[in-house]
C-alpha cells in the first residue's frame, strides 16, 4: 500500500494537508505545484491498495484522470471548494466538497476533523481571502486582534508563495513549504520559531510595494483592471494583490492581467466582496479558465482577447 497527497500549492490546499497529516501522521507521495497547476491528478499512478487524498483542486479539471485511478483500484478522498461539474458515485471515492463562497478547503478538512487543528482552518481562510469566513471560523478560538492578524498575514504569505508562472517564480516548491509546516501543530509556534517564514515574509513585503505603485487600466465605480508586467516579482504578488484591492473596495470586481513571458495574459478575478459570484462563470467562458464563484482566473488570454475580456468583464458584474 502507498499513500499519496495531492494538494494545491497554495495557503488552501497546504494547510488543508497539514491539518490531515497532524491527524493522521504518514509519511506519502507529495503532488503539488504552482497556484494554476490544477491538473495534478495526471500526475499520480496509483493502484489497488493505495490511498490517495486530494485537496483543494477541482474534480471537474480531473475528472478523467479520476475516474482512471478509480478504475486501477486506489482509495480517493477528494476535498475541495471548486466548481466540481457531476460527482461521480463510486464505493472508493469519498467527497467532501462544497462550492459555497464562503468555505474554502481547509474549513472543510477542519470539519471533517471536529476543528482538532482550527486555527490553521482559519489561517487558510485568511489567505484565500474569506475574511468574514475566517472571523467567524476563529470564535472558538477567542484571539485577540494581534493574534487574529497573524493568522491573516500567515495566510496572506502562505498563498502569496503559490503565485508564478512555473516553479522557478515561487520563493518556496509548495512541497517544500509544506514540510517547514510539518512540525508545527500551532501556527503561532511557527511565527516565531520557523526561520523560514521571516525570508517569506521579507519577499512578501517587498514584492507588495511594488505593485502598489501601478495605477489601473480602467476603472469605474464597479470595476477596476490593472495590467502589470512581464516579471517575478508581478506573477508573484498579482493574485495577493487582487485579495487586498477586494478587501479595499468591497463594491468593485477587480481583474490583475500579468503579461506572460511567451505572450498573453495571465488573469485573476476577484468579484465584489459584497456579492461574492460570478467569478467563476466570467473566466470559464475562456478557454484555460476556472476557479470558484469568488475569485478565479484564466492561465493564458491571448492578447488579441484583451477588449472580449474587458467587455466579458463589465457585463459579468
Amino acid at each position: 500500500m502507498s499513500y499519496v497527497d495531492v494538494f494545491n500549492g497554495d495557503a488552501d490546499g497546504i494547510c488543508a494537508l497539514h491539518q490531515l497529516r497532524l491527524a493522521s501522521p504518514q509519511k506519502s507521495q507529495l503532488v503539488t505545484g504552482i497556484k494554476r497547476d490544477v491538473s495534478l491528478l495526471q500526475k499520480v499512478q496509483a493502484g489497488s491498495g493505495d490511498e490517495v487524498n486530494v485537496l483543494d483542486i477541482s474534480l471537474d479539471k480531473n475528472r478523467d484522470d479520476l475516474h482512471r485511478l478509480l478504475e486501477a483500484g486506489a482509495r480517493v478522498r477528494y476535498f475541495d471548494h471548486h466548481y466540481a461539474g457531476e460527482i461521480p458515485q463510486h464505493a472508493a471515492l469519498e467527497t467532501h466538497i462544497d462550492t459555497d463562497a464562503n468555505v474554502c478547503t481547509s474549513l472543510l478538512v477542519s470539519r471533517y476533523l471536529d476543528s482538532a487543528y482550527l486555527a490553521w482552518a482559519v489561517t487558510a481562510a485568511f489567505g484565500d481571502n474569506l475574511y468574514s469566513a475566517a472571523q467567524q471560523a476563529a470564535v472558538p478560538l477567542d484571539l485577540s486582534s494581534e493574534k487574529s492578524e497573524q493568522l491573516k498575514l500567515l495566510g496572506t504569505c502562505l498563498n502569496y508563495n503559490g503565485y508564478g508562472s512555473s516553479l522557478d517564480d515561487l520563493i518556496y516548491h509548495p512541497d517544500a513549504l509544506y514540510r517547514l509546516l510539518a512540525p508545527y501543530s500551532d501556527p503561532f509556534s511557527f511565527i516565531h520559531e520557523e526561520p523560514g517564514y521571516a525570508k517569506l515574509q521579507q519577499a512578501y513585503h517587498t514584492d507588495f510595494d511594488r505593485v502598489t505603485a501601478i495605477t489601473p487600466d480602467y476603472v469605474d465605480d464597479g470595476h477596476a483592471l490593472y495590467v502589470l508586467p512581464d516579471a517575478r516579482w508581478a506573477r508573484r504578488v498579482s493574485g495577493v494583490y487582487a485579495n487586498q484591492l477586494a478587501q479595499q473596495n468591497p463594491q468593485r470586481a477587480h481583474a490583475l492581467l500579468t503579461n506572460r513571458p511567451g505572450g498573453g495574459y495571465v488573469v485573476s478575478v476577484r468579484a465584489p466582496m459584497n456579492n461574492l459570484k460570478g467569478a467563476d462563470e466570467l473566466c470559464r467562458q475562456f478557454e484555460t479558465g476556472g476557479g470558484r464563484q469568488a475569485a478565479a482566473g484564466i492561465n493564458h488570454l491571448p492578447t488579441e482577447d484583451y477588449d472580449r475580456f474587458v467587455a466579458a468583464f463589465r457585463v459579468a458584474f
